[in-house]
């Protein structure tokens, strides 16, 4: 074996390594694809708390409504959310797929479906605030509708990336599971 010190091996030029096992293909997207969902569950998990934070505020009344406003009707259902994410979490260090298909279909049901219904909720408070300037519910000085919009938005890309990831990660495990077996002599 040559060593950084010394010389080559004997008999050989560099060019061997031709013949080295390397890892299958789909187990390096597995690991890149697990990295990625893993990012975006974080990120979710940020989102979420931020809203349970705003909840609970406004909830216990810890500070006027004037500072943090009373939450709309969609931020309820969102603090279920956190479902998918956990079933995400459970299904990534074992390859689980149950439990990945669990947090997908539950993804579009606690994740999607209140962030739609909610842009639909606060549509006519934004239309109001585009045309006449008026907002009656703030968040530190800011008007909550269109605080909560920027949080729809990001949240709506990060649960859409977070069903692409999980779909495409589905796809290589069951790649890994239906590999055929070697050529049986």
């Amino acid at each position: 074996m040559a060593s950084r010190a010394g010389p080559r091996a004997a008999g050989t030029d560099g060019s061997d390594f031709e013949h080295r096992e390397r890892v299958a293909k789909h187990y390096q997207m597995s690991v890149a694809l697990k990295s990625e969902v893993r990012k975006l569950n974080i990120v979710h998990v940020l989102i979420w708390v931020l809203m349970a934070a705003q909840v609970t505020v406004s909830q216990l009344g810890l500070v006027s409504y004037k500072v943090v406003a009373t939450p709309y009707q969609w931020e309820y259902p969102y603090l279920l959310s956190i479902i998918p994410t956990v079933f995400s979490f459970l299904a990534l260090p074992r390859n689980n797929i149950s439990y990945l298909v669990i947090s997908m279909i539950s993804g579009g049901l606690f994740c999607v479906a209140p962030l739609l219904y909610g842009s639909m909720e606060m549509f006519p408070v934004a239309q109001q605030l585009y045309r006449h300037g008026k907002a009656y519910r703030f968040i530190f000085g800011f008007s909550a509708v269109s605080v909560m919009y920027l949080v729809i938005v990001i949240a709506v890309q990060v649960h859409g990336w977070q069903i692409y990831y999980s779909k495409k990660l589905l796809d290589q495990w069951f790649a890994s599971t239906t590999t055929p077996d070697k050529k049986k002599k």
